[in-house]
């Protein structure tokens, strides 16, 4: 493909800039040896009660969900969540860890415009972005609150490109996430998986453009 023809690089937040399990240091701490397990549950709970919102057409913030996801995450580990704890978690969820790459990455990338595209909502990815010091690198913060349409939906990427002034075609879009990058590779997103797990490819017929282990491989891009 011609990179050339690429106007916009658009990142996911949770799992591509930011490490969801960098909350386990905090859940260990409230709850002594869990930690691995309960960050595990609350990951898969989140994006399960995601699809299941969009799936039912009963929107909630990401912020809800999460929290919601939280509290099952602890039970499922019989472990009791008093208000302390489930406030902290969710602050926590609020100061996510980038991986190591991302800001040099990111500064090195300033000649295309930037934008984050996340199923979180702006209570939630506005202050992680912030709290990182990537702030000022992105064009746009989109969030699917807006729509109120939850990623993989056709409708949550259309909105995203409108957003951008752009066409799909000319769209790079970068997720850790298999799930996330078939359904923008639905839309028409050129995408990049930056698959950090190192994962079989998602039996969805909708193989990424491009796959890389981390998003130094997007300088590549330029």
């Amino acid at each position: 493909m011609n990179k050339n023809g690429i106007k916009a690089l658009v990142f996911d937040a949770y799992g591509t800039l930011f490490d969801v399990h960098s909350v386990i240091e905090k859940c260990n701490e409230l709850f002594d040896g869990k930690g691995v397990e309960i960050s595990k549950t609350w990951r898969e709970k989140q994006l399960e009660y995601a699809n299941l919102h969009q799936i039912m057409g009963n929107y909630k913030s990401f912020y809800q969900i999460t929290n919601h996801a939280l509290h099952y995450a602890v039970k499922l580990h019989d472990e009791q969540l008093d208000k302390r704890a489930e406030n902290e978690l969710l602050k926590a969820y609020l100061q996510l860890s980038t991986f190591p790459e991302v800001k040099d990455v990111l500064t090195q990338l300033q000649d295309k415009k930037l934008a984050v595209f996340s199923n979180g909502s702006h209570d939630m990815l506005d202050p992680l972005i912030k709290q990182s010091k990537i702030t000022d690198i992105f064009d746009q913060i989109i969030s699917v609150d807006e729509i109120k349409q939850f990623k993989p939906a056709v409708a949550s990427y259309k909105y995203a490109a409108k957003e951008l002034k752009v066409k799909p075609e000319e769209v790079l879009f970068m997720s850790s996430n298999g799930w996330d990058i078939s359904g923008a590779k639905n839309y028409g997103f050129h995408t990049a998986w930056i698959n950090r797990q190192n994962l079989p490819i998602e039996e969805m017929d909708m193989e990424p453009t491009i796959i890389y282990h981390d998003l130094t491989g997007i300088l590549e891009w330029k």
